[in-house]
């Protein structure tokens, strides 16, 4: 008889500090050629984030263990989370029930992708904002996140300008390290928008 492996379960959340992340989908809007899953690897810390479906809003709040034990649960994981809008917005509404406090870190296109302005939607249940900036201009924008979507660049600059509007607190993020990006011109173009500025170091998750 021949043995087989066992069945493993997909990651859809794990734990770094904390914080609880939630790794609801592996689709993107973005192709960054920085991202651990375009250079061979699904790996956070000793977490596979390998997705075999996308987890529904039941798997997903069965994944949650009482959420107010963390400082915050954060939708993040190898795909941009807004592009599942409907289930990441049920789950954000579980989290506030259940006492939790609720961040997502997005590519700042879920505007262009719904063709509508979703941060009143977001608003009713995210405290915090954390978009990926990445790049000073749109040149260097491109080269690194490779968009799919034509205008990616000046459409993630509008969600960060109106975010402030809607969601307290809101943070850019750029990575140090990366060819071409000046840390300095994306923390400037941040406060220019009304938001804070997180620099991220290079291959460093979490």
């Amino acid at each position: 008889m021949t043995a087989t492996s066992p069945i493993r379960s997909p990651t859809i959340s794990y734990t770094i500090g904390d914080r609880l992340y939630l790794n609801i989908t592996d689709r993107c809007t973005l192709a960054c050629r920085f991202c651990p899953k375009h250079n061979g690897s699904h790996q956070v810390h000793e977490f596979d984030l390998t997705l075999d479906h996308r987890p529904s809003e039941a798997e997903i709040i069965a994944a949650i263990d009482e959420p107010a034990r963390y400082s915050e649960v954060v939708f993040c994981g190898f795909g941009e989370p807004t592009l599942r809008l409907k289930v990441l917005l049920a789950v954000a509404r579980h989290i506030k029930a259940h006492g939790g406090r609720v961040r997502i870190n997005t590519d700042g296109l879920a505007n262009l992708v719904n063709k509508r302005n979703v941060l009143p939607e977001l608003a009713d249940c995210v405290d915090a904002l954390s978009v990926s900036l990445n790049a000073q201009n749109e040149a260097v924008y491109d080269r690194h996140c490779d968009p799919a979507l034509r205008g990616s660049f000046d459409a993630m600059l509008d969600f960060l300008r109106q975010a402030p509007h809607f969601i307290a607190d809101v943070t850019a993020t750029a990575i140090d390290g990366l060819d071409g990006v000046d840390i300095e011109a994306c923390r400037l173009l941040a406060e220019r928008h009304g938001v804070k500025f997180r620099r991220r170091t290079l291959d460093v998750v979490g």
